[in-house]
């Protein structure tokens, strides 16, 4: 079998064929301690020290 050239792979393609592989065989439940594509907010996150927010689009 010839190696993959990742390079040439798409994000989605490297989550499918190794992260989340991994974090299935770390022993992570998918149901309750996975989630993907989750947006906290609209705009950017602004890191102030120890504090963040939520920013503007």
């Amino acid at each position: 079998m010839e190696p993959i050239d990742k390079k040439g792979l798409s994000e989605r393609d490297i989550c499918t064929k190794y992260i989340t592989p991994a974090i299935l065989q770390a022993g992570w439940d998918l149901n309750i301690q996975f989630r993907e594509e989750v947006t906290y907010t609209r705009g950017r996150v602004i890191i102030k020290g120890q504090r963040s927010s939520g920013g503007e689009a």
